[in-house]
């Protein structure tokens, strides 16, 4: 297991731990990484980076008044590359199924027109009528 603090860096500092992930944690090692808080978006920022990395976050807590600790599990290429093939399959997934809802969506649409259309069609001959 190893601490690296990283409050000297403020907001700046997602780049230093992608690298202490790759180069200081060893595959299944522990890191600890102590970060200062601003806003609160580095806290999701932070634990979205980890993901994007492949790594598993295994905890995130508040240190104190103004620092945050998130636990980080090194994980091997293999897993990471699987991982990412995975996140691709889903996202590709969930584009497909977003085309298909926009396209029953749209038939719906042109349905709905179509018997409106109809009905202003049939109101216009029985007024002619």
């Amino acid at each position: 297991m190893r601490r690296y603090d990283l409050r000297h860096l403020k907001d700046d500092f997602y780049d230093k731990m992608v690298e202490l992930m790759d180069t200081g944690l060893n595959v299944d090692e522990v890191g600890i990484f102590l970060f200062e808080v601003g806003d609160f978006s580095s806290i999701q920022k932070s634990a979205d980076v980890v993901r994007e990395q492949g790594h598993d976050l295994m905890n995130s807590l508040k240190f104190n008044e103004v620092d945050w600790t998130i636990v980080v599990k090194k994980v091997s290429e293999e897993t990471r590359k699987a991982r990412a093939e995975a996140a691709e399959a889903a996202k590709a997934e969930a584009e497909a199924a977003a085309k298909a809802e926009a396209e029953a969506q749209a038939q719906r649409e042109a349905e709905k027109a179509a018997k409106a259309a109809a009905q202003a069609e049939a109101a216009k001959e029985e007024k002619a009528e």
